[in-house]
């Protein structure tokens, strides 16, 4: 698609256009939207939007089982991984931030977030162990090949089938120079989104209470 990418730059480059349809009337109609990279100062709005978009998905009862603190912890500890973003990796925002996607480089070692035990136990509470059980398995599924590692991609209710996520995927996958991508897909609609662009499910894990995650892997071109 021809976009080009400055990092440590926060530039706004518009990229489509593609047919969008309307949520209430089904009219297609074609999409600009501009996509920015994030800021430490959009942290958490970042990591409020991850939650909003999560709080209904079965991974996050098993998290925070408790509704009324489920969007409060899971913004929290959401938070620690989006700070660590900010400084390496990547993450776009469209728009004025109703979608986001958090990307991780896996081509060189990655260090792990600074202080991440006692921010996860600040942050969490109660349910920190849940977190790392989850932590746990991600890591024992993670691929060891060089790829992006996309760790979340959230698009508010309000604007979700607008094509947002679409947008988002392909922007990153424009500039992925031959570079697979991996990512965990956690219930099946995202796994059918991420398969019609290309990533394939391997062999689904279980958190103890039975929900799966999908590892998704995109290959690489030559």
């Amino acid at each position: 698609m021809g976009e080009t990418y400055e990092a440590g730059r926060v530039t706004r480059e518009a990229f489509g256009p593609w047919p969008v349809y309307h949520r209430e009337s089904g009219a297609a109609f074609a999409l600009r939207p501009a996509v920015r990279p994030a800021t430490a100062d959009d942290a958490q709005q970042v990591a409020e939007l991850i939650a909003t978009a999560f709080s209904g998905l079965r991974p996050m009862a098993y998290l925070v089982p408790d509704r009324r603190a489920r969007h409060r912890v899971i913004a929290a500890g959401f938070r620690i991984f989006v700070e660590h973003a900010v400084e390496h990796g990547e993450i776009h925002l469209i728009d004025d931030g109703p979608a986001v996607a958090v990307w991780f480089p896996y081509t060189s070692p990655l260090p792990a977030p600074a202080d991440y035990e006692r921010r996860l136990t600040e942050a969490t509470g109660e349910w920190a162990e849940r977190f790392r059980v989850l932590n746990g398995l991600f890591e024992q599924n993670h691929p060891a090949e060089p790829h992006q590692h996309l760790a979340f991609l959230a698009v508010h209710p309000d604007r979700q089938n607008e094509g947002l996520g679409t947008a988002l995927l392909r922007y990153q996958h424009a500039r992925l120079d031959g570079l697979p991508a991996y990512l965990e897909a956690s219930d099946p609609r995202n796994r059918d989104l991420y398969a019609r662009h290309g990533y394939r499910a391997r062999q689904p894990f279980a958190l103890p209470d039975g929900t799966l995650y999908w590892p998704m892997w995109r290959p690489g071109t030559v």
